[in-house]
């Protein structure tokens, strides 16, 4: 390891990075290349992976093409399908980890419990569960799907039987020839039930809202394919791209016109007709909210395990949970032996925000709580120095790969530490004022677009505004974060202050016209 202890054994680092999913191993792949490898990855898991570490449930897959979800710099030849499941994922991460040569960098099961910046030194403290760092920098790539939401039901802490959410599945639990209930009918919900529903005896779904679900354009990959992949690197890359191209059209009818989104519609519409046949049951399962507000789903199995004989939906809201099953508003009890939650995560309010303690020492919970969760560039905050969150505040998606975005970051990451190194900065803390405005602009976005169009979607917060999700095409993220604009920020040096020179001009933000 490259950083040093102090004399009270606090582990003394120039960059923390926090997870080690995508995000965070990307930082510490890309950090490392540049030479900046005075780093530790600390990771609360027993591996790498994130998500797809964590979430093995039954039928558990992308909905993004495999050869779009993956890398730039490390792109996988011997996917074998169009739509990669869970441990291929999984594997993926762990192989990409190993080549860079990044694991030793990593510590394992440690949880972090408290980040707070010291400004008289312009360092964070960072408690873990594993003993303190100090670090200059520190990096959050802690996911936005990372902490299950679970629902708050009457009674559900009383159930008789097993109760777990589809991340945290619970594979010694038997499933078969069991009364189970499905609670949620969102992206883990569509692959669980069809892959359960054979096995069960009888399986309630509980639906609040029927989402849009589109063919799922699967297939193997046969031998030939993944070898001239291998062989012709360029004919991976074309195929990615044209897989990008075509994700990123949607993006007209997503933040422009919803005219754009017809055909979406129409395919959806159609494949649910042909699939559901009952009348009854196809007015059940039919949206009632524009395409794109939430979601897109894919499945081909989805409507079909709905159909099955031992298989209900169930329509009417839960009204309480007892000892042997579920009670709904209508007075009906659906007996069942299992629970399996599939209600979302926390994504604009994750509890890991509330132990991260900026300048005055305020959490970042309770500034975005406050004043909405704003960040600029969706990397740094104001009032947090040397603070970089990936997967932060306008950078979710609603259609493409997430990895795409996250690389973006991490070229505006990497930019930020060696415009640091040159120029001999301590800290760096983005403007309120460039902050401030980068976000009216954003929220003036968003406010034109699908996702706020009246329908209830993991994009909201409370106050009904959508600050997890970006709203526009992903390459003008790219071009946005493709520079550390050190004049947006306040800085000192590792010396003394420089603020830069007096009078400095106010600042506008950059990249600001694709979003008009």
């Amino acid at each position: 390891m490259d950083q040093g202890e102090a004399a009270d054994g606090t582990t003394v680092v120039d960059t923390l990075i926090v997870g080690a999913g995508f995000s965070g191993l990307g930082a510490a792949i890309k950090l490392t290349e540049e030479g900046m490898d005075d780093l530790v990855v600390v990771e609360r898991g027993s591996d790498v992976g994130g998500t797809w570490r964590d979430n093995t449930y039954p039928g558990a897959a992308c909905d993004v093409p495999s050869h779009l979800y993956s890398y730039s710099f490390a792109l996988n030849p011997d996917w074998s399908r169009a739509f990669s499941p869970q441990g291929e994922i999984y594997d993926y991460i762990r192989k990409v980890t190993h080549d860079t040569g990044v694991r030793r960098k990593i510590r394992f099961g440690v949880e972090v419990t408290s980040v707070r910046f010291d400004g008289s030194r312009g360092r964070w403290s960072v408690e873990t569960t594993a003993g303190e760092y100090d670090a200059r920098v520190v990096v959050l790539g802690v996911g936005a799907l990372c902490e299950p939401r679970l629902p708050e039901i009457d009674g559900i802490a009383g159930f008789g039987g097993p109760v777990f959410h589809t991340a945290r599945w619970d594979h010694s639990v038997p499933l078969a020839g069991r009364r189970v209930a499905v609670i949620g009918t969102g992206a883990s919900a569509i692959q669980v039930v069809p892959s359960i529903a054979p096995a069960v005896a009888h399986l309630d779904v509980y639906q609040r809202t029927a989402p849009w679900v589109l063919p799922r354009v699967d297939r193997p990959y046969p031998r030939f394919e993944r070898t001239l992949y291998r062989r012709v690197p360029g004919l991976q890359r074309a195929v990615r791209a044209l897989q990008y191209g075509s994700r990123e059209f949607q993006v007209v009818g997503l933040t422009r016109s919803r005219a754009a989104l017809a055909p979406i519609r129409a395919i959806g519409r159609a494949h649910l007709a042909m699939q559901v046949r009952d009348p009854a049951l196809r007015a059940e399962v039919t949206p009632d909210f524009e395409i794109g507000c939430k979601r897109i789903l894919l499945s081909n199995a989805w409507y079909r395990a709905l159909t099955r004989r031992n298989v209900d939906l169930v329509t009417a809201p839960i009204s309480r949970v007892t000892d042997t099953g579920i009670v709904t508003a209508d007075g009906v009890e659906h007996p069942a032996d299992v629970l399996v939650v599939a209600t979302g995560f926390h994504v604009t309010d994750s509890p890991f925000f509330e132990r991260v303690h900026g300048a005055d020492g305020r959490t970042l919970a309770a500034k975005w709580a406050s004043e909405g969760m704003e960040a600029y560039k969706g990397t740094t905050v104001a009032g947090y120095p040397n603070l970089f969150v990936l997967v932060g505040p306008a950078t979710g998606l609603g259609h493409s790969s997430m990895i795409y975005m996250i690389e973006s970051q991490l070229n505006y990451l990497v930019d930020a530490l060696r415009t640091m190194r040159d120029r001999g900065l301590q800290t760096v803390e983005v403007r309120e004022a460039v902050q401030d405005a980068y976000n009216r602009e954003l929220r003036e976005a968003t406010g034109e677009t699908v996702w706020t169009t009246g329908c209830k979607s993991w994009y909201l917060d409370a106050k009904g505004n959508a600050p997890a999700v970006w709203p526009d095409f992903t390459f003008s993220f790219r071009r946005e974060t493709r520079d550390f604009d050190l004049s947006a920020y306040r800085r000192t040096a590792s010396t003394g202050p420089a603020e830069g020179p007096p009078g400095e001009p106010a600042v506008t933000p950059t990249g600001q016209e694709a979003l008009r």
